[in-house]
């Protein structure tokens, strides 16, 4: 039973039929007619595996992204011709643009944009005793779930019968669906945070998580990119995770406010997660995005425990629950004003930690920077492994700790600050 029940999920056929019910349209015979196209224009160009070494030097061992840049003149031209019909030739139809733009905006609602964006908002607009506890959540469950995948290994659902309306993530094997465990761990930390904090109607606040949730699961299904059996798993994965680390964080947050030692340990581990990253048999980027999690986590604990240590942070003259505040004209304008310029310094940060982490780290190794940025990402370019993990840590090291500690006292200096937020323990 459990048998049939797997395979069943794990059926890209039913992909197919959840992408057709929501108007998209697979056109199988252009599907089947551009992966015959693809394959007789390897053919014809050199590219089956027999005269791989014949034609190009290259053993069958040697990595296939230097194949493919070996082969990338003799394809150019064949592809330039080809393009015109392809284009034609797309292997879907879009019937219904409503669904088709509401998925897109649900599937990034689990992306680094989003990350990006609603983390930084949240502590400068909302709540970062809440805040803390949500990104610590976050990670842990993302973590486990990017290692799962690299370790399973299974791929995504197979083209034809199902479509991919987006690529983005199209390196990255499949099982389990991060969006997924993600869509369950940010909505639902917020509101198990938040139930006891401030005065509101729970049972609303739990609709509004499972209609987040649903929005990033179906949206997976929708562009292809998961089987339901990833997005199930993902889903079961992220509840049961939750259950212990939900009080779990909830009492630790204090404890890396005044403990400088699970501080330590919490940086220290966030640095060994990147390093013992479990290897799969190819290329992903998946432990960049691992590297983004963790570093987040470990900047904004370190402008927490900053905050407390130097007496900004305090404890709260009222103990909650709190009324919601909903912001005047000219709380609303400061926290606009705290928004753009915030985005503005994680941009800019972003540009400077980019700049000198790959001048820096490429000096010690003496290669060249720009050469290095524009290279093949694959398991063999080591060099460009590291500098690409080494700058990735540094600048989401650096949003976490300027969202938390820079940029709130600097908010305080031109007096734009949020009132409460060095009362938020």
């Amino acid at each position: 039973m459990w048998s049939n029940f797997v395979q069943y999920c794990k059926d890209p056929h039913l992909v197919a039929r959840i992408q057709e019910f929501f108007g998209v349209e697979i056109h199988y015979d252009r599907q089947n007619k551009s992966k015959d196209d693809c394959s007789s224009r390897s053919e014809r160009n050199g590219l089956n595996k027999s005269s791989f070494q014949s034609i190009n030097g290259c053993t069958p061992q040697e990595n296939e992204g230097t194949i493919k840049k070996r082969h990338n003149k003799v394809l150019q031209s064949s592809d330039n011709d080809a393009s015109t019909t392809a284009k034609e030739d797309k292997p879907y139809t879009i019937k219904n643009h409503f669904w088709y733009y509401l998925f897109l905006f649900g599937t990034q609602l689990g992306d680094e944009v989003f990350y990006s964006t609603f983390i930084p908002f949240w502590f400068w607009n909302i709540d970062g005793a809440v805040g803390r506890r949500i990104v610590l959540v976050w990670a842990i469950i993302m973590t486990i779930g990017q290692a799962l995948k690299d370790i399973i290994c299974w791929p995504r659902p197979q083209c034809p019968p199902v479509v991919r309306l987006q690529s983005k993530w199209s390196l990255e094997y499949g099982m389990p669906s991060t969006h997924a465990m993600v869509g369950v761990s940010i909505p639902f930390s917020v509101v198990l945070f938040t139930m006891n904090r401030y005065i509101y109607s729970f049972p609303a606040g739990c609709v509004a998580a499972v209609l987040w949730c649903t929005l990033i699961c179906v949206s997976r299904l929708y562009l292809g990119m998961h089987t339901v059996l990833d997005v199930i798993t993902g889903l079961v994965l992220a509840i049961l995770m939750m259950i212990p680390l939900v009080p779990l964080v909830d009492a630790m947050d204090y404890y890396f406010l005044t403990n400088s030692w699970a501080l330590s340990a919490l940086v220290v581990m966030s640095i060994a997660t990147i390093i013992y990253y479990p290897c799969s048999d190819k290329w992903t980027p998946t432990r960049g995005d691992t590297t983004l999690v963790v570093s987040v986590t470990a900047g904004v604990h370190i402008g927490a425990w900053l905050n407390f240590k130097t007496g900004a942070l305090s404890m709260p003259q009222v103990p909650p629950p709190y009324n919601i505040m909903w912001p005047s004209y000219p709380m609303f304008g400061r926290m606009v004003l705290r928004t753009i310029l915030g985005f503005c310094c994680v941009l800019g940060t972003k540009a400077i930690c980019k700049s000198l982490s790959y001048t820096t780290i490429c000096a010690i190794l003496r290669v060249n920077s720009k050469e290095l940025m524009q290279s093949e990402n694959s398991l063999e370019n080591k060099n460009k492994i590291l500098v690409d993990l080494v700058y990735k840590y540094i600048f989401c090291f650096m949003i976490g700790f300027n969202t938390v500690y820079i940029l709130p006292n600097v908010f305080t200096m031109i007096g734009i600050e949020r009132p409460t937020f060095y009362t938020e323990i």
